[in-house]
């Protein structure tokens, strides 16, 4: 296919089958080309769709625009070139689309909190394409599809990487659907379903393959789903291959010293509910994380102090300073659900003439936390210093909690997760640069 658009024959099946239903649903591995086969028939739909107003949603508003709009070039910025303007639509922001029909306005929103759906009342939608379904909340998805009841061409288009077999996007939706095709309860134009994998792409080179799985530790959860688009669940230990390579990924000290630290980052935990409060120190060498110091403060769990957390991290810093002399700590990202004690923290460290950024962690996906670390480790570009022992005994300890439905650590206290927290808030704002090709 012309126009830098290539598919391979099961994509274009896919597609094909597209144009007669109603929901339609691309789950499978990363890299699979699932979002840009969506997108473009999302696109040739709307070119003659009787309706004006259509959706496009992600977990975030500008992971949409990122995913949908842009779709690393092939999203709906290429499919209308020149006929297509970003702008603001009350409130949310749109792409206005001149069409073969008339002007359609696409109105991109985020998805993923109890209150994302506030954002898109007030209009019907014909057409609704979202990426990462399993990522939105209940509330959102049930509210899209009120928003659609009116519409005069109803089509809905899903994508996903897979996750756990009980996540509710399967057992209240995607399941059911394919249990009503099968039992005749559904038209044959109702439901649309397409799997694949990453080798199911045509565009993805042997090389480019190569790379990608090099991210990957075979056989774990992650390449299960990521690489062979399989639906399973998080069990065990998180960081498996931590557990078999310990000796390559903590380093004795003087294994870094004489190397080149760009900046530190310090990570903070606050602690609460019997947890406690923990710092975590990482240093940005090249492309490669470092944890180099950890610090939990003393105490009963869940008893706050916030002078002590003040002095204690004061001296953390200044530990810092004294084994890394010249290294520039440049931000200490904190638990964002603790306001109080940000703001605390950084008027005393502003009075203590020491010049550390203080503000708040991203708070990220716990599972994209996860995944950026155990991607890094296996490419070798992750490492804890042998005397960081919180953060040591923290990955070796880590286990998925069999009770949730989303890929979280059990939190019973039976682990120290805190350090981990600490550790992820210090670089996840940095994630999207770390992580190649994800």
């Amino acid at each position: 296919m012309s126009d830098g658009y290539n598919f391979g024959e099961k994509h274009l099946g896919y597609m094909k089958r597209c144009l007669m239903s109603k929901i339609n649903v691309a789950e499978g591995a990363v890299r699979a080309g699932k979002t840009v086969d969506n997108v473009y028939v999302f696109g040739h739909l709307l070119e003659r769709s009787p309706d004006r107003y259509h959706l496009a949603t992600g977990a975030t508003a500008s992971s949409a625009k990122i995913t949908i709009g842009d779709c690393n070039g092939l999203g709906l910025e290429k499919r209308f070139e020149g006929r297509f303007k970003w702008c603001l639509y009350r409130g949310c922001e749109c792409m206005k689309v001149n069409t073969q029909s008339g002007e359609k306005i696409i109105v991109f929103a985020g998805g993923k909190n109890a209150d994302s759906y506030k954002k898109i009342r007030g209009n019907s939608y014909g057409m609704w394409i979202a990426t990462e379904i399993n990522l939105h909340h209940e509330t959102m998805i049930r509210e899209a599809f009120n928003r659609q009841l009116a519409a005069r061409d109803r089509r809905v288009f899903w994508d996903l990487n897979p996750s756990s077999p009980t996540s509710p996007i399967y057992t209240e939706y995607i399941d059911r659907y394919a249990e009503g095709m099968e039992s005749g309860k559904y038209s044959c134009d109702f439901y649309n379903y397409g799997h694949f994998t990453i080798y199911d792409n045509p565009n993805v080179t042997p090389e480019r393959l190569r790379e990608i799985e090099s991210q990957y530790e075979k056989n774990s959860v992650w390449y299960r789903r990521d690489i062979l688009g399989e639906r399973c669940a998080a069990e065990g230990l998180i960081y498996t291959y931590f557990a078999k390579n310990r000796d390559k990924v903590i380093l004795p000290r003087d294994a870094i010293s004489g190397k080149r630290m760009d900046f530190i980052n310090i990570g903070v935990d606050f602690g609460g509910n019997r947890s406690l409060t923990t710092f975590a120190a990482t240093a940005f060498i090249g492309d490669s994380l470092c944890v180099i110091k950890d610090h939990a403060i003393n105490g009963g769990k869940g008893e706050i102090d916030p002078v002590r957390v003040n002095e204690e991290f004061l001296s953390f810093v200044r530990e810092l300073r004294r084994d890394f002399p010249g290294v520039e700590i440049r931000y200490a990202f904190c638990d964002s659900e603790a306001q109080y004690l940000i703001n605390g923290l950084r008027t005393f460290m502003k009075r203590s003439g020491d010049p550390v950024s203080v503000g708040e962690c991203a708070k990220r996906r716990i599972r994209d936390r996860i995944d950026c670390v155990n991607s890094l480790m296996v490419q070798g570009r992750f490492h804890v210093l042998e005397d960081c022992r919180a953060t040591v005994r923290g990955f070796a300890e880590a286990i998925w909690d069999p009770s949730r439905e989303d890929d979280v650590r059990l939190d019973n206290f039976t682990s120290d997760i805190d350090i981990l927290d600490a550790v992820e808030y210090s670089f996840e704002r940095y994630m999207g640069k770390l992580v190649k090709g994800g």
